[in-house]
């Protein structure tokens, strides 16, 4: 089938479907390593004698730094150009995985982290972006749908290959593998990528009015998202608000973030174009991908937890325990693609999933200690399934009615939005799970005296220990009561989204 040569596609005179497969290793290789490096961790750290919570920080240096570089690559790939600004972001990726391997003390993975988070948080804004702009209106959801199989495959592989690779070989062979898979993304997109005509001459208009770059918008969103991410991932470690550090961090970021949307609003060059929130599609397309990150992510953490700490699991079958979910919503993101606006409403299909993974998470509230690998395997595929009906819609219907020259700036919002809700979610679920489990603990306990079958000569350790599985297991199902009740309660925005026409679904 022919394709239109578009103006602002990076196909170019190529299939575009070809440009897509090309675009799409970087996006695999990116997603993989936010999930295959967490299951090395325990390793890395003892290789470079490094505490448990010294380790974390290895996390955390990756999330910082690509928190703060999502919300302006839209910017960046304006000013520098978008091939030119994605290959940048492919190279460092792929340079700084290769430092992460050959670090030999805990401050040089640190630095060749930070670095690996700056270009891995240019790529996938950037991606989205060539997705939108080369594909006609009738195809895009169906493109949509092949840049959801990477991102759904990557995490569902990144644990069960990361605890292989550990325990078979090195976890330098966590970062290592990141080598060929990113020399061969360079390869194909300095080939067959294309830098359209249109984008040069908007790069040089931008250019030709003097540069005015936005210092202050870039330091507010510096210490802004920063914050909020250092804050987020440390909240349940440092005692949440009850620490100074996190209080200084809330502050800090709460000010900044305030302040750059005041300022960002005015700016004739801003670095982040929050104005784009005023497109009543797009704003509420953010909202939702919010969502999205925040239900689906945090579960992401909490069902291979709940295995590891509860049935004893291994990392590796735990981590299988997600493969099995990432497999059905594999084979559900095509369908989701063909019926996203030529056979039903975008927001009629999101509705009906935002419902249906809120309808799974009650359902995951009834769990018990009974269950075996399969019982976790089907809750986590009842979670997924909705998945495809939910990525693909919104991020088909975002771009409705937005001028096409944004289509840079408003992938970066979009998937910015997307990571701050996972970050908020895995936050909330940490700490709720450790109060809730607070909670029962001490409720259960109430209960255990010599008068209820437990005499004093009774070992205290045993029954300390069954009770504190007990207020476990009863603290999971508490995060799934809610996280089903968060999904119901913000159901009914979804009808604000509007009605497009066929094919405008999924068009500018």
């Amino acid at each position: 089938m022919a394709y239109p040569n578009l103006p602002r596609s990076a196909a170019g005179d190529r299939n575009p479907w070809l440009i897509a497969v090309v675009v799409s290793i970087a996006t695999f290789m990116e997603v993989l390593d936010t999930t295959i490096a967490n299951v090395a961790l325990r390793h890395i750290g003892g290789s470079l004698s490094a505490d448990q919570d010294e380790s974390t920080w290895i996390l955390t240096s990756y999330l910082v730094s690509n928190a703060v570089v999502l919300p302006v690559s839209g910017w960046l790939a304006n000013v520098i150009g978008r091939k030119r600004f994605y290959m940048i972001c492919v190279a460092l990726f792929t340079l700084s995985s290769l430092l992460c391997a050959m670090s030999t003390s805990l401050g040089m993975m640190l630095f060749a982290r930070v670095l690996q988070g700056i270009g891995g948080g240019g790529m996938a804004p950037t991606e989205q972006s060539m997705f939108a702009d080369t594909f006609p209106v009738e195809k895009r959801a169906q493109a949509f749908a092949l840049y959801g199989l990477t991102v759904v495959s990557a995490p569902a592989i990144g644990p069960v290959l990361g605890g292989w690779l550990t325990d078979n070989m090195s976890w330098h062979w966590v970062f290592l593998i990141n080598l060929p898979v990113g020399l061969l993304s360079l390869a194909l997109v300095g080939w067959l990528v294309v830098e359209p005509d249109l984008l040069r001459q908007e790069q040089r208009a931008l250019l030709s009015k003097g540069l005015h770059v936005d210092v202050f918008g870039l330091v507010l969103v510096f210490a802004g998202f920063g914050a909020l991410q250092v804050m987020l991932d440390r909240f349940e470690q440092d005692d949440g608000f009850s620490s100074g550090f996190i209080s200084a961090l809330a502050l800090i970021s709460a000010v900044s973030l305030i302040t750059l949307v005041i300022w960002e609003l005015y700016h004739p060059q801003p670095v982040m174009n929050v104005r784009l929130l005023r497109y009543r599609s797009f704003g509420i397309s953010c909202g939702l991908m919010f969502l999205v990150g925040f239900l689906l992510i945090s579960t992401t953490q909490l069902l291979p937890q709940l295995a590891q700490s509860l049935l004893g699991y291994d990392a590796t079958t735990a981590g299988l325990t997600l493969g099995v979910g990432g497999i059905a919503s594999l084979l559900l993101m095509p369908v989701a693609g063909i019926v996203t606006g030529r056979l039903i409403q975008p927001k009629w299909l999101v509705l009906m999933a935002v419902l249906g993974t809120g309808g799974t998470m009650l359902a995951a509230s009834r769990l018990s200690l009974d269950i075996g690998f399969w019982n976790i395997s089907a809750a986590r595929v009842s979670q997924v399934v909705w998945l495809p009906f939910l990525f693909i819609p919104i991020s088909a219907v975002s771009y409705v009615d937005l001028p096409p020259s944004r289509s840079n700036e408003a992938s970066a919002l979009i998937n910015l939005m997307r990571n701050l809700g996972g970050g908020v979610g895995i936050s909330f679920v940490t700490t709720m799970l450790q109060e809730r489990t607070q909670f029962h603990h001490a409720r259960l306990a109430e209960h255990i005296t010599a008068y209820n079958g437990y005499g004093w000569n009774v070992p205290l350790a045993p029954i300390n220990a069954a009770v504190q599985t007990q207020a476990s297991i009863m603290s999971y199902l508490d995060i799934f009561w809610l996280l089903g009740l968060v999904a119901l309660v913000v159901s009914p925005v979804i009808l604000f989204l509007p009605r497009v026409s066929k094919g405008a679904a999924i068009g500018h």
